[in-house]
């Protein structure tokens, strides 16, 4: 993508809540660049290859980091052609999931979760993962390079 055509992001907004879902904490991040060299896929150490690690102490491992929004999810939902073609699949082939770290939020059942991204059949889709559940090496946190 061309900075001329780069995309700003107000990371400092109210993010998409879905129907029935409640935001328990939103880490702004001020006006964002959407270029992809501006994110990193980013795997604590002990999330990488087979390991897994329980989605609290991830987040406790990221809670300094400069991780992103659900604002750039919700951009990249409503524009898919922005989607790093590097984010789709791992070096096996594998989907990637892409979290979105800067908020959480409390589903409709009350339990804490994180929206991610994936490209699947085409097209790109969003889910969320429970914090009790593990992440594995197919689901990096999306943060900030600058």
């Amino acid at each position: 993508m061309d900075t001329k055509q780069s995309i700003i992001i107000d990371c400092d907004a109210q993010p998409f809540t879905p129907k029935g879902w409640k935001v328990e904490e939103h880490r702004k991040g001020g006006q964002f660049v959407f270029i992809p060299a501006n994110i990193k896929l980013y795997f604590p150490r002990i999330q990488r290859g087979e390991n897994y690690i329980e989605g609290n102490k991830l987040r406790g491992e990221l809670v300094n980091a400069p991780v992103l929004n659900a604002n750039v999810l919700d951009h990249l939902l409503t524009h898919p052609e922005s989607f790093p073609e590097d984010w789709k699949k791992d070096e096996k082939g594998d989907i990637l999931y892409i979290f979105f770290w800067g908020t959480t939020y409390l589903n409709s059942y009350g339990a804490p979760c994180i929206r991610f991204l994936y490209w699947s059949n085409g097209s790109l889709g969003w889910d969320c993962q429970w914090l009790i559940n593990g992440w594995d090496g197919k689901y990096p946190a999306a943060i900030r390079t600058n």
